[in-house]
């Protein structure tokens, strides 16, 4: 990361490996504690050091906006929110909003913003995540940003019975208490603020 007086901007280079989306479900499983691994520790990092912020207020503006805009991605809405007006569902997390603010504000850690399985690199033969890509939305926020995101795109490859042991295994490998009920929140956030 460069900081100057005009601002901060995140260096990147290129980071080595196959996206864990072209894992198949058994692979996938086996790499899942790296996938994890690489959350928590961009989420350790010191969030009072991170120039950048994608917070809710921030995000819920970017989805009344998209929404007002009629601009909403009709694939990217979770299953349950389909076919659905778009401002019911911004109501529906409106009515969440200052909960999850509150929330925000005592658990603020440095996120990537779409923490989907195309932008977590893995080593092919080890398995290993060799990194991250895609950072245009990383900043500040609430890890269950991350960690919904996470989720829902690596239930599109799991089959059999590799999801429900993956979901077993999400918070002992993260190491920190997750709320099913912001893990819902983001989920369905975030398609709202794409157009």
């Amino acid at each position: 990361m460069v900081t100057t007086e005009r601002g901060a901007r995140l260096v990147t280079t290129a980071v080595p490996g196959i996206a864990a989306s072209d894992l198949d479900s058994a692979t996938l499983l086996r790499a899942w504690p790296g996938l994890v691994g690489v959350l928590r520790g961009l989420h350790e990092l010191p969030a009072a050091d991170c120039p950048f912020e994608r917070t809710l207020g921030r995000m819920f503006r970017i989805a009344e906006d998209v929404v007002r805009r009629a601009a909403v991605i009709p694939e990217f809405l979770a299953e349950d929110q389909q076919g659905r007006p778009h401002p019911e569902l911004l109501a529906e997390l409106r009515a969440q909003l200052d909960e999850r603010l509150d929330e925000e504000r005592a658990d603020l850690v440095v996120c990537h913003g779409d923490a989907c399985l195309p932008n977590v690199m893995v080593d092919p033969g080890t398995l290993a995540c060799t990194g991250l890509i895609d950072l245009g939305r990383l900043g500040t926020a609430d890890r269950h940003a991350d960690l919904a995101l996470l989720r829902a795109n690596a239930r599109e490859t799991w089959d059999g019975d590799d999801g429900a042991h993956a979901e077993r295994l999400l918070p002992e490998l993260y190491g920190h208490a997750i709320d099913p009920a912001r893990l819902r929140f983001y989920h369905h956030l975030d398609p709202l603020t794409w157009s």
